[in-house]
């Protein structure tokens, strides 16, 4: 899976220390499969610390929630579960760690599902109503690797040709959502863990150095094949 960071700089190495806990899963090193999201984040961060935003994407070997040897947590959706860690995990009464999990994924706690959250805390808000909310929030998505041996899991892609890809996702992100009348973050979903985003990422295969349109056509090929399976 094809995974993104949004920050105010560029990670050439994942540092555990310095994340900041009580976080919704926790310390950790956070990730999104979905593009706009990180993108989203890293200019929030930028702005603050007066820097361009900066988007570093990863590999992520998925099949390790079926490795034993590896304690891992996957929430679906916003449900009572989902909501007992992050309480759990954002309790300043918790100790820290407050788990012991190497990989949790899930949902995002954003800023207004935050507010809501501590007021649930403070008991200014009964769970049941809080969830039943919770049933019209837009999809999101992160991924948060709390130790050492969860980042083996990582592998960064990073090669000059990325600011062209750039260029070209934006371009096709935007004919997905014209053509096909997806959301911005629909579309931006299915370029970003398509076969030709791997392809474009992948420096042998010049696939980078053609003309966008081009790969446009591509890319509705892989979708029809798609949609047959």
């Amino acid at each position: 899976m094809r995974v993104f960071h949004g920050s105010y700089l560029k990670i050439n190495e994942i540092d555990l220390n310095k994340c900041e806990p009580r976080k919704d899963f926790g310390q950790g090193f956070y990730v999104t499969k979905y593009y706009r999201q990180a993108e989203i984040w890293a200019k929030r961060i930028a702005r603050n610390h007066h820097t361009k935003p900066v988007i570093t994407e990863f590999d992520f070997f998925e099949n390790v929630f079926l490795d034993k040897d590896y304690k891992t947590l996957r929430f679906d959706t916003y449900n009572n579960e989902w909501l007992d860690f992050v309480t759990l995990n954002r309790d300043f009464n918790s100790p820290l760690p407050a788990h012991d999990y190497d990989i949790v994924e899930g949902p995002v706690a954003d800023d207004k599902i935050t507010i809501r959250i501590d007021a649930y805390m403070r008991g200014d808000v009964l769970r049941e109503d809080f969830l039943q909310e919770l049933i019209y929030e837009k999809p999101t998505h992160q991924i948060c690797f709390s130790t050492l041996k969860s980042l083996l899991m990582l592998v960064q892609i990073d090669f000059k040709g990325i600011t062209a890809i750039e260029q070209i996702g934006e371009n096709l992100v935007g004919k997905l959502i014209a053509d096909f009348n997806y959301s911005e973050i629909e579309a931006a979903d299915i370029f970003y863990n398509s076969t030709i985003h791997r392809q474009l990422s992948n420096k042998s295969t010049e696939l980078y150095l053609k003309p966008w349109k081009e790969i446009y056509e591509m890319l509705k090929i892989e979708l029809k094949i798609m949609k047959k399976k």
